[in-house]
């Protein structure tokens, strides 16, 4: 559909801006980084062309430089950024910056209590940190808000997530008290 609405309209960013949303995900980040770019050639303000290039950077092993693109589109449009903060979460988590991590998804959390993935990276990184109890707590509140959700993100690694990437994840949830399989 993204396709789509690129090739009906290649002057519209929001549309390229959802193509590059399509295309890291499925694992494509020089894909996903060129239309995120060619989105904000057309619009230098869309706030989720800035997210999605920030999402593409932080998931393609470029977290320092994904980070900047994230607090840019969460500046533009700080009302609708769970996922954006989430990712800024995951980011620092991705980096190995733990404490910037927690802090980080206690923001979103406290923004948004019932976004159910940021409450994953706050448990990895606090297992990382050998904060147990914390740990543990963020871990649980991960599996009770969204089950199904947890699952798929564990057992099964994302096609936008490279496996190293993946493996750091379940060490810290590891860590933090997630059962092996």
């Amino acid at each position: 559909m993204a396709r789509r609405a690129v090739a009906l309209d290649g002057a519209d960013a929001e549309a390229r801006a959802r193509l590059a949303n399509a295309l890291y995900r499925q694992g494509d980040y020089e894909g996903g980084l060129a239309e995120a770019e060619r989105a904000l050639a057309i619009s230098p303000n869309l706030a989720d062309a800035h997210g999605e290039k920030g999402a593409t950077l932080i998931f393609s092993g470029r977290s320092k430089e994904g980070l900047a693109a994230l607090e840019r589109c969460v500046r533009l449009d700080p009302g609708r950024s769970a996922l954006r903060l989430n990712q800024i979460a995951l980011g620092l988590y991705f980096s190995r910056e733990y404490e910037a991590a927690v802090e980080a998804a206690k923001r979103a959390i406290w923004s948004y209590p019932d976004y159910p993935n940021t409450y994953r990276w706050l448990a990895a990184a606090c297992g990382q940190l050998e904060r147990t109890e914390e740990a543990k707590e963020a871990l649980e509140k991960a599996m009770a808000i969204a089950p199904a959700a947890f699952e798929m993100y564990i057992r099964t690694r994302p096609p936008w997530m490279r496996p190293e990437d993946h493996a750091h994840m379940l060490e810290g949830l590891r860590k933090a008290g997630l059962p092996e399989a």
